[in-house]
């Protein structure tokens, strides 16, 4: 379908929602006269707050802004970190370092809080670990998630249970890392683990129970409603190519 005629289409639905919805008439000559932009400007001023009231509406608003400005939420984390360079803001810098792919500078600034105070913080090492292991460094990955348990003995976090599990495996810790990736399975909330176990299985070769896995990933996608697909659609997309190879 030709671009003109998708513009046309999304003003006239705009200027429909404008009317139907009571908004300043304004709005209508906005989007009539700056057809895109118009009605992209629109969207985040006048629809999204509205949707932003619902689980759903918010992760819409997420997707739009993230696409708009891609850089805000690193760009505000870095304006509060030069503001304060409290632990909480290096903390939230360093989340969204890792975010953007910056393996190196979150590294940094994870390892620059754990000191003092926080020298223990669980979810402070959690952060140091998966750096690290982005970076390559499966060693210190699991020196530092060793290092975790017995700091915190109680701690329960399914994403660091994974990472450790990923890292067994990539270290060639073959035996261990089957034995988390089995207790993984059991009892991991989303469909992540199950995956990573499937590869894992089929890197040794156990193709029918890896692909009896992936099955069953799929399966429960189906009967689990279109929240959990939409929740998890990345990984559900890896696991249907998964399938197919």
């Amino acid at each position: 379908m030709p671009l003109l005629i998708i513009s046309i289409i999304i003003q006239v639905a705009f200027i429909i929602h404008i009317v139907k919805t009571g908004r300043n008439t304004t709005w209508i000559w906005i989007v009539l006269m700056l057809p895109m932009a118009g009605a992209i400007a629109y969207f985040i001023l006048e629809v999204l707050p509205g949707l932003s009231q619902s689980k759903a509406g918010r992760n819409a608003s997420k997707k739009v802004q993230s696409v708009v400005n891609p850089n805000k939420d690193i760009n505000e984390a870095a304006k509060q970190f030069s503001i304060s360079d409290t632990v909480e803001n290096s903390m939230r810098l360093a989340e969204e370092c890792y975010n953007k792919g910056l393996y190196s500078d979150a590294k940094e600034l994870y390892k620059k809080c754990l000191t003092g105070l926080h020298a223990d913080d669980p979810n402070l090492i959690h952060g140091l670990a998966k750096a690290d292991f982005e970076l390559g460094n499966y060693q210190d990955v699991k020196s530092n998630l060793d290092r975790l348990i017995e700091l915190n003995p109680d701690y329960k976090n399914p994403e660091a249970h994974l990472l450790y599990a990923r890292t067994l495996e990539k270290l060639n810790e073959i035996p261990a890392a089957l034995h988390e990736y089995e207790i993984l399975h059991s009892y991991f909330p989303g469909p992540e683990a199950s995956f990573y176990f499937a590869k894992f299985l089929k890197s040794q070769n156990q193709l029918d129970k890896a692909d009896e896995i992936l099955k069953q990933i799929l399966g429960k996608a189906e009967n689990s409603g279109k929240h959990y697909k939409s929740l998890h659609i990345e990984i559900l997309k890896q696991v249907k190519t998964e399938i197919s190879n």
